[in-house]
C-alpha cells in the first residue's frame, strides 16, 4: 500500500515536470528564432508596378505579424502560464502572467540583437524557464498530487486580464519588426528582411 502511494505521489509530479521540459524545449527553438513565421504571403503578390510591389509586398509582410503572429504568442503564452502556474508554487495566478509576459518580451527582443541575438535569446528561453523548474522542485509540496490539483481551479483566473499582455508582446514585436524592415530598406546593397524572409522560407 505504501509503494502504491509512493507511484500516485510520484506519478503527476513526473507528468508535469515531463510535459513542461518538452513544452520548453520547443518553446525556445520557436519564440527564440527572429523570424518566426514562414508563411511568405508576398509569393501571391502580383503586382507589376515597382511602387505598388513594394506597397503590397510590405502590406502582405506585416499581415503575417498582425494576424498570425498574435494568435501564436497568445498559444504560446498561455501554455507557458499554465504550466508555471504548476511549477512556480505560491506565486498568485497574476504574477505568473507577468512573468510569463516578460520572459517571452525579453527572449523576443533578444532575438533582434545583430549576429548574435538569436543565439542569446535561445538561451534565455531556455535557463529562465529551467531555473523556475529548479526551484518549483525545492518546494516541499510539490510532490503532492493534491496540491497539483488544487492548482487547476486556478487555471481560469489566467485568462482574467491577459489581453494587455498578449496586446503588450505583440506590439514590442510589431516594433522591432517596424525598425528592422525600415532599416533594411535602406540598405545599399539590397539586403532587404523581405528577402531574407522569402530566402528562409
Amino acid at each position: 500500500m505504501a509503494q502504491t502511494q509512493i507511484f500516485v505521489n510520484l506519478l503527476f509530479p513526473t507528468i508535469i515536470v515531463a510535459i513542461y521540459v518538452i513544452f520548453i524545449w520547443k518553446l525556445h527553438l520557436f519564440v527564440s528564432t527572429k523570424n518566426i513565421l514562414r508563411l511568405n504571403l508576398n509569393k501571391y503578390n502580383r503586382t507589376t508596378h515597382p511602387a505598388l510591389v513594394k506597397i503590397f509586398a510590405g502590406f502582405l509582410y506585416f499581415l503575417e505579424y498582425l494576424i498570425v503572429l498574435p494568435i501564436l504568442i497568445f498559444f504560446w503564452f498561455l501554455i507557458f502560464a499554465i504550466l508555471l502556474l504548476f511549477i512556480a508554487r505560491g506565486m498568485k495566478p497574476e504574477s505568473i502572467i507577468l512573468l510569463a509576459a516578460i520572459t517571452i518580451a525579453v527572449i523576443r527582443v533578444i532575438s533582434y540583437i545583430p549576429k548574435h541575438g538569436e543565439s542569446a535569446s535561445a538561451e534565455v528561453a531556455k535557463v529562465v524557464p529551467f531555473t523556475l523548474l529548479a526551484i518549483g522542485l525545492t518546494e516541499p509540496l510539490f510532490f503532492n498530487p493534491k496540491e497539483i490539483l488544487s492548482r487547476v481551479s486556478d487555471i481560469p483566473q489566467l485568462f482574467q486580464g491577459i489581453i494587455p499582455y498578449i496586446f503588450f508582446i505583440v506590439t514590442i514585436e510589431l516594433i522591432l519588426r517596424s525598425l528592422t524592415f525600415m532599416i533594411s530598406m535602406f540598405e545599399k546593397k539590397g539586403g532587404t528582411e523581405l528577402k531574407e524572409d522569402n530566402e528562409e522560407s
